[in-house]
């Protein structure tokens, strides 16, 4: 059996070390044959395929970003694409599968080629944490992990100058990176998508934080609307799927909580760093759970299925129990770290 592996969408921390699961135990377990499908699936369209043996792999667990290359290609676009003409091209390459590690739009292309006839395996990947179906995904606890340090360095500069700071991290329409950030760095206000707050709101928790001789730390996604918004905001045009590309809140928080408040207020984006340098402890033990468990499902030929986290157990569901709908904050965990404000 000849398997194609791909990392399609967005990258983060631990797509590496799924890759080397998977080549470890399907290679070793199973004798099967792995090649690498280079930048997402462009590389199925066009066929742009290499071998993946055990020396391309070592050492990549504790290594950012993706060897494979990515990219947010539609396999049903272009003259090479559909999937005719990719059962076409795997054929000729002798390939009997694929293992397509992505989040949503990565997973509904892979929903579809499945029903279309292509055997597919799933892996779960976003920063987000927004895909259903898996109680986690790899590269959101880096990404927490990275904000959580931003901030404790912003907390020490904004003490010193009793500034108020706004964080913004990524979450276009989640906010669980700012939930868990916010909470562990001891956020004074955490401004998600799912919970719109207006300014006189935001204000007043600053304020109070301000009066108690605190220097205020504001959490924002990026995704986060204020009151009365009708989109979040973007000033930075649209993206290969044709979404606003999302940054700035925090630039349109700030001068708003200074003039409010008066008080010095400072804004910083952490932007693609939460993306990247290497997966932490948490995310390569994960990534490579869910490596392994993909290669038993190649194996098993349980085709059409998607490997998540469910407690502490690697299970196997259907593409769709991920797809349709987010992983948003329920209310109650927002009220929960709401206490903790101002």
């Amino acid at each position: 059996m000849k398997i194609g592996i791909l990392t399609s969408g967005g990258d983060c921390p631990g797509l590496n070390a799924v890759i080397r699961g998977i080549v470890l135990k399907a290679s070793i377990a199973y004798d099967i044959e792995l090649v690498g499908i280079r930048d997402g699936w462009r590389g199925v369209v066009d066929g742009d395929f290499f071998p993946l043996t055990r020396h391309e792999v070592k050492g990549l667990s504790k290594v950012g970003g993706t060897i494979l290359g990515t990219s947010r290609t539609n396999p049903y676009e272009g003259p090479r694409g559909g999937a005719e003409n990719i059962s076409k091209t795997l054929y000729g390459h002798h390939i009997d599968g694929i293992i397509a590690i992505g989040g949503e739009g990565t997973l509904a292309a892979a929903n579809r080629l499945a029903g279309d006839g292509i055997n597919v395996i799933g892996v779960p990947k976003t920063i987000d944490n927004d895909l259903r179906g898996t109680d986690y995904s790899f590269g959101f606890d880096t990404a927490v992990n990275i904000a959580s340090e931003a901030m404790d360095r912003l907390r020490t500069t904004g003490d010193s100058h009793q500034r108020c700071m706004v964080a913004e991290v990524m979450g276009r329409h989640v906010g669980w990176i700012a939930l868990h950030a916010g909470m562990a760095s001891g956020a004074h206000v955490i401004c998600i998508p799912e919970v719109p707050l207006s300014i006189d709101e935001i204000v007043s928790l600053v304020s109070k934080a301000h009066d108690r001789g605190r220097a205020p730390l504001v959490v924002v996604s990026e995704g986060f609307t204020l009151k009365g918004m009708d989109e979040a905001y973007s000033d930075k045009g649209l993206d290969a799927f044709n979404r606003p590309r999302l940054g700035g809140i925090a630039e349109v928080l700030a001068p708003e909580i200074e003039k409010l408040t008066g008080i010095e207020t400072r804004a910083t984006v952490l932007g693609h760093i939460q993306r990247g340098g290497s997966p932490s402890a948490f995310d390569r033990v994960l990534a490579t759970r869910l490596g392994l468990a993909a290669a038993d499902a190649v194996h098993d030929q349980a085709w059409g299925k998607m490997v998540a986290l469910h407690n502490t157990d690697i299970v196997r569901i259907p593409f769709e129990d991920a797809l349709g709908e987010l992983n948003s904050v329920p209310q109650y965990r927002y009220d929960e770290a709401a206490v903790l404000f101002g």
